[in-house]
């Protein structure tokens, strides 16, 4: 296969990732770990040590966390996540005195496998920078893709620092403004939502026991997610206008804030840090590819966080697309061949588009004051508690468990 070449001429590779957030990094990882042959390199915008600021935690799926320690990432990851054992959803008004739970979920999806797990995002990239570290993977921070021109056997890409390197496959995981996609002429569905989600971390003085609780309130979802020790990670959706004021008020208020829709079950709270607001809106790209180019992780979807799924679809991606190249290489066929990228996206688009509008009717549904909805929703939820099968459902697609997944995803080899 090719090799690298150095820094400043002109080299040429198999398959360049732009972006070293998680589902970049995962998608060249399973490439070279399942085929060595193939020359893989990761090139990401961001700065050095850039990512070692982030102070956020993510919900990994039980079939993500199989896929991670397939990698040979989870052993590293583990001893900083808190395994989710128990869901409840109520649904109620921000000043309501009592919050009925309408709806619980147990927490594992087979014995001794809870179905997510509680992740800082620091621990997670570390884990999969190591891992591709010790693959040889070359990464490369602070330079960015400028430009590409596809060639009809390879794309060349031209890049900041001036260096000029010939692929024979772009992978895009540049996030949801994904620059690579626009050059790519991909368009988009999308429309914001006049919300943001504010996120921060909160100490408590009772231990959570690895409950995760959603509050279903007026203005989006309040989600209160299990961190190891007697912490929890705070997903906030308000009226972005309202988000600006909270996160830019006094500490004081926007405590008091807090612990009006927190609740006083867990004791006295603290906000830990400063909080952040992040829009949201639904982005959905028409296509995944483009001879010798695909999209993986936000740069082809971006989803409400209602559900919890955005990084686990990107992490579908990232096995899908590694499982899809690694076959053709081993068939002797070209990986950049767009009759060999179609087959991820034809496995990867509908299960997007149904999240994305899964996601999209939650949200309309639920981040409202309608009296009448509540009511609907409310019976809805009641039956959901009372039918096992539909239960047992939800907990599959929480956990990322559908039919046709990826091998990764099963907890197997590629």
């Amino acid at each position: 296969m090719t090799q690298n070449g150095a820094l400043g001429g002109e080299s040429r590779i198999d398959i360049v990732v732009a972006g070293a957030g998680y589902v970049g990094l995962a998608t060249a990882v399973a490439i070279a770990q399942a085929q060595p042959g193939l020359t893989v390199r990761i090139i990401d915008a961001a700065p050095e040590g850039a990512w070692q600021k982030d102070q956020r935690a993510s919900a990994i799926a039980a079939a993500a966390c199989r896929m991670l320690e397939r990698l040979g990432c989870w052993s590293d990851i583990a001893p900083h996540a808190q395994a989710i054992t128990e869901m409840i959803v109520t649904d109620s008004k921000t000043a309501d005195p009592v919050r009925p739970v309408l709806l619980t979920f147990s927490g594992e999806v087979e014995a001794g496998e809870p179905f997510a797990h509680m992740v800082p995002n620091k621990e997670l990239n570390a884990a999969l920078r190591a891992k591709a570290e010790a693959l040889g993977i070359k990464l490369t921070e602070g330079v960015s893709v400028t430009d590409f021109v596809t060639e009809p056997t390879f794309t060349r890409l031209t890049l900041s620092h001036g260096e000029t390197v010939e692929a024979s496959l772009l992978i895009a995981a540049d996030g949801v403004k994904s620059r690579l996609r626009e050059k790519a002429g991909i368009r988009t569905v999308h429309w914001d939502y006049g919300q943001s989600g504010i996120v921060c971390t909160v100490a408590h003085e009772r231990p959570h026991h690895g409950r995760a609780v959603e509050h279903f309130l007026p203005a989006g979802p309040f989600a209160i997610l299990p961190l190891t020790g007697n912490r929890s990670s705070i997903v906030w959706t308000e009226k972005t206008t309202e988000a600006d004021r909270l996160v830019g008020a006094d500490p004081l208020i926007f405590e008091s804030e807090l612990e009006l829709r927190f609740g006083l079950e867990l004791g006295e709270i603290r906000a830990e840090g400063k909080p952040r607001a992040f829009p949201l809106s639904l982005t959905l790209a028409r296509d995944f590819v483009r001879p010798r180019f695909a999209l993986v992780g936000d740069a082809a979807h971006g989803i409400h966080p209602i559900a919890g799924q955005g990084l686990n679809l990107g992490f579908k991606d990232a096995a899908a697309l590694a499982e899809t190249v690694v076959e053709a290489a081993r068939l002797g066929q070209d990986v950049g061949a767009l009759d060999i990228l179609e087959n991820y996206q034809r496995w990867r688009r509908f299960d997007t588009l149904r999240m994305g509008a899964t996601t999209d009717v939650l949200n309309r549904l639920f981040s409202n004051e309608s009296t009448l909805l509540r009511s609907i929703r409310d019976i809805g939820l009641g039956l959901v508690e009372r039918m096992p099968p539909l239960k047992s459902y939800f907990i599959d697609q929480a956990a990322s468990q559908e039919r046709n997944e990826p091998r990764l995803l099963q907890g197997e080899a590629i």
